[in-house]
This record gives C-alpha cells, structure tokens and sequence, in this order.
C-alpha cells in the first residue's frame, strides 16, 4: 500500500467521525428541546394546579366566618388544613415527577367534591333560614330580624358565588384511552395505530347548570406538539389547538362521552398525553405509551 493510498484512508476515516460527531450534537440538541417542552407543558399543569388549591384554602376561610355551627366549623378547618397540606406537597413537587402530580390531580378533584359538598350545605341552611324568616314576616317584633337576616344573607350569598362556580366546574372521570389498528383491536406497536379511542364521563354535578356542553380534547405526542384537529378554543387569555371538539348535552348527572381521533402522521414511541376541556377549564386528563 503507498502512501497516497494511506493518505486517502485516512482523509476518508476522519470524514466519516466527523459527521458522526455531528449527527451525534444534532441529535442530542433535539433530545434538551424536546424534555424542555415537556417541562413547560408539566410546569403549566402544575401552576394551575397550585392556584386552584390555593383557591380552595381561601374559599375555606372565607366560609368558616359564615357558619355558627361548631361542628361544621370543625370540619372546615380540617379541610382548610388538609388543602394547605396538599398544596405544600405540590410545591415540593419536581415537574418531571408524573406519578407525583398524577396523585395530587387526583386529590384536587377529590378536594374539589368535598367543597361543593360545603356549598351546597350552607346554600341549604341559608334557604332553610329564608323560609323561616317569611313564616314570621307578619310579626312586627321580628320583622325587623327578618330583614337584619335577609340582609345578611344576601352578603352571603353574594360571597358565595365565587365558591358555587368553582362547585359547578366540571369533571371528566373514568378516562380510557385505546390506540385501535385498522381492525379495530388494540395496536401493540405505534406503526399498526390507525385511531385513538377516547372514553370519559362527565361526572354528576347537580350545581352545573344544565344545557349544552363543548368539549375539547388535546392529544399532546411526545414532542409536545399537539395532534391537531384543525381548530382552536380559548383557555386563560390565549387561544389553543384542539385535536377533537364534541357538543353534548349536559342535564346535570354523569354523561357518557366517547370521540376518536384518526391518525393522518406518523407517529413516534414515547407517551402521548390527553387533556380535556369544558367551559374554559382542564377537567381531566390522563396518558397513553408506546415503546416503538
């Protein structure tokens, strides 16, 4: 072998590592963008999530100096203090802890009942006082109770209407998310998936109003891109993409709601999460993965 020969090999051999050292930066480059998008999506699920709980510990404290009943007071702070301790577990919390988050989502919905619980108890008492104070409207001795306490109801009820919407939102429950081959079976292997199956139920709610209903599903691929569906919707002062929209008819008790979604990509392994919408606010979500 001559020493040009050598001299080629070697130019050739030099080639070949530098572009794998290339592909090699390249590929690393694109792996930081895409954890960094999954951190911010993780990051705007956590901050809203710790508004809502701190909401939750507000409405508490406002509602214990509407109540003279011992015992309910007892069972509002106990409350007041287990959100508190929630939301300190949330801020605690690291972003790319998934379990974690999952947990406390969990525990904000079940929080989120307990409440409507409290509303709809001290709505109650508030009717029940109402009632008594017209069966004594003609006293003149007790008229003027009656309006001191009509008054003050009104305050109450006014105070109120903050907690009765945070009651009135919302839950998607029982989530089931299938990725369908083109037989309609489940498909293994992301190659094989012509169709996401998505099945929730509208919780029963008797504070929601009843009427129509838009749903709005998210389906966000491992990238952090969003499956789209060709339209947006409004959430908090900006507008986002939707990969399915549903109208339902919403009376008030738990409501089936089942939609699809047809795959027009290809699509990559990793966990695609789902995140559902309704009257401006994330009543649900969950997650479906593929090895490859």
């Amino acid at each position: 072998m001559n020493k040009r020969t050598i001299i080629t090999l070697a130019g050739a051999l030099i080639a070949l590592l530098l572009v794998g050292m290339a592909y090699l930066i390249y590929s690393l480059n694109k792996s930081n963008e895409e954890n960094k998008q999954m951190l911010e999506l993780a990051e705007m699920d956590k901050r809203e999530m710790e508004n809502e709980y701190a909401d939750f510990a507000r409405q508490y404290n406002e509602m214990k100096t509407q109540v003279n009943n011992d015992s309910l007071m007892a069972q509002l702070e106990h409350e007041q203090q287990r959100t508190q301790e929630l939301l300190e577990e949330l801020r605690r919390t690291k972003n790319n802890d998934a379990a974690e988050i999952t947990r406390l989502k969990k525990e904000l919905a079940t929080m989120r009942q307990v409440l409507k619980s409290f509303v709809a108890e001290i709505d109650s008492l508030n009717r029940l006082n109402t009632q008594l104070m017209g069966e004594n409207e003609n006293l003149r001795q007790q008229q003027a109770q009656q309006q001191q306490q009509i008054s003050s109801l009104s305050e109450e009820k006014e105070s109120l209407s903050d907690k009765v919407a945070i009651a009135s939102q919302l839950d998607a429950t029982g989530l089931r998310i299938s990725a369908l081959n083109k037989r309609g079976k489940e498909a293994k292997k992301t190659k094989d998936v012509k169709k996401f199956q998505i099945s929730f139920s509208v919780a029963r709610n008797v504070t929601a109003a009843a009427g129509n209903r838009t749903i709005y599903v998210r389906i966000l691929k491992p990238t952090g891109e969003v499956l789209n569906g060709g339209g947006t919707f409004p959430f908090e002062n900006r507008n986002l993409e939707y990969s399915i929209r549903k109208d339902i008819e919403y009376n008030g008790e738990e409501t089936p709601v089942t939609v699809y979604w047809d795959v027009n990509e290809m699509l990559i392994a990793g966990q695609y999460r789902v995140m559902i919408f309704a009257d401006g606010k994330n009543i649900g979500g969950g997650s479906i993965s593929f090895e490859k």
